[in-house]
């Protein structure tokens, strides 16, 4: 992420599939979020959980528990304390059986609300 302007900015993406159940992102650059979503396309998946670590060396679990469909989108996932840096994000989630066999691509999005400046 290079730009700090207020707004939603894709922090990352991975393709998952029914091998792994879980996958990491680190974040880099313009780290500093509020909070996060995931926009899923291509096929379903289950998310479970979050375990977002913190550059400050705290990290957060968040539950998550409800599907997203492809394409969709998750609710806004607000972050303790406000906009704070991420280093990482490891999700746990259920790949969703398709009838085509499909992988789910994820992004994950993070809010900057510029709210320290």
């Amino acid at each position: 992420v290079v730009n700090d302007s207020k707004g939603w900015h894709k922090i990352g993406e991975t393709t998952v599939d029914f091998s792994r159940e879980m996958d990491e992102v680190k974040v880099i650059g313009a780290d500093k979020f509020a909070s996060l979503m995931f926009k899923v396309t291509d096929a379903p998946i289950d998310l479970v959980e979050l375990e977002v670590y913190y550059e400050s060396g705290d990290n957060q679990t968040i539950k998550v528990g409800y599907p997203i469909k492809a394409p969709g989108q998750s609710k806004e996932i607000d972050l303790n304390g406000g906009e704070r840096s991420i280093k990482k994000i490891v999700f746990v989630y259920k790949t969703v059986p398709n009838y085509k066999d499909k992988k789910a691509h994820v992004e994950i999005w993070g809010l900057k609300t510029n709210s320290d400046k």
